[in-house]
Parts: C-alpha cells; structure tokens; sequence
C-alpha cells in the first residue's frame, strides 16, 4: 500500500485476510469516480466518470435484453459491464477514437488488470478478470451484449448533448457507425433508430459527414 492511502492510514484490520483483501479492492474501485471519460452528461453540465457510465450500462442491460438477437444471460452481462472499465483506474480512459492511443491500450490495461484483480482473493479475481477477458474478446451473445450497451449509451448521450463530445473531437459519420456496428449485428431491430440519429447528426452539423 502507497504512503497516504485513506485504506492503509485508515482501515482497522478484521484479522480476517480474505476479508480485509476485499475491502481494500472495494475501496481501490472508488477510483473510478475520479476516471473521466470524453460523454457528457444529459443535462450537458459536465463529462461523466467511468463509475456513472457503468452504472448506465448495468440498468440498461437489465431492461434492453428483449432486443438482443442470441439472447444473453442478462446477469453476466451486467457482471461484465460493471468490471469491464475497472482497469481504467490505472489504465486510464482511452477515447473511442483515439487511434494513437489505442496502439497501447491493451499493454496498459493487461497490467492494470495483474495489479487490480490481484488483490482479491484468486477464484474472485480470476472470475473478474475472465468476464474482462470475455467482454474484450466478444465472442459470446453475452459480451456481445455487454458491448452493444457499452456502444449504445456514449452513441445516445451524443444525440441528446447536440454531439458535443463528437464536435469536439472532429468525430466522422463513418467512425460512428462502425464503432455501433455490433448493435446492427447483434440488436438489428434498433438498427434503423441508430441510422436515423445519424442522419440528424449529419444533417445538424454535429457529424462530419463521410
């Protein structure tokens, strides 16, 4: 534990190892309160930090399922959703269309994960660290799901922030879409809804279109 640490300076022990390692994750994940990524909130008044974005996903995945086309196990996919952004806590957030820095983002979060998911317990941690792995890789109806949430929430805050996060980074319409591509293969019935807030985006200058 670093010098300073409310948890180090602070915590009295249980005694109980496997309890007190616990805790000292739990209170570790309050630092994605202070990971700020680039969507705002919907009222526009400030950019929302990676603890609010997953708590979005978790409820949205409990009540969007009826839409998916391989149905998820809704209950790992709001497990995937609340862990998939934890390694941002030494990671940081990598915007969605940074290419530069997504060229690292993988040896960044690979060795947030070793250190995150290390303190706990090793059937906890490991369990962690595979529905991370699983939501990275995408290759099952519930990290797919997982995903198309994680797509859909930062895509649907642009269009009701007048894309305000796209306008400042000179975001194209063809960017967009093949980032929420996974909901057109996964969700496709929402597809046409995507498209057409798309076309408004265009229309209203807050895309670049091409």
């Amino acid at each position: 534990m670093m010098p300073g640490d409310p948890f180090s300076s602070c915590y009295i022990s249980s005694g109980i190892v496997r309890f007190d390692a616990q805790m000292h994750f739990i209170a570790e994940i309050d630092k994605m309160t202070h990971v700020i990524r680039q969507t705002l909130l919907i009222d526009g008044s400030r950019k929302e930090n990676d603890a609010e974005h997953s708590w979005h996903l978790a409820v949205m995945a409990q009540i969007l399922g009826e839409y998916a086309k391989d149905k998820p196990d809704i209950s790992r996919a709001v497990k995937m959703v609340t862990v998939h952004d934890l390694v941002e806590i030494y990671a940081g957030d990598t915007y969605a269309y940074d290419e530069e820095g997504a060229k690292s983002k993988l040896e960044r979060e690979t060795k947030s994960a070793d250190r995150l998911f290390g303190m706990l317990p090793k059937e906890q941690g490991d369990e962690i660290r595979s529905l991370w792995e699983e939501f990275d890789k995408k290759e099952t109806a519930d990290a797919r799901y997982a995903t198309c949430m994680d797509c859909l929430q930062p895509f649907f805050h642009n269009t009701l922030t007048e894309g305000r996060s796209w306008l400042e980074h000179k975001t194209r319409r063809s960017q967009v879409e093949k980032r929420i591509s996974v909901i057109r293969d996964n969700m496709p019935a929402l597809w046409p809804w995507v498209v057409s807030n798309l076309d408004n985006a265009v229309q209203k200058g807050w895309l670049i279109d091409g």
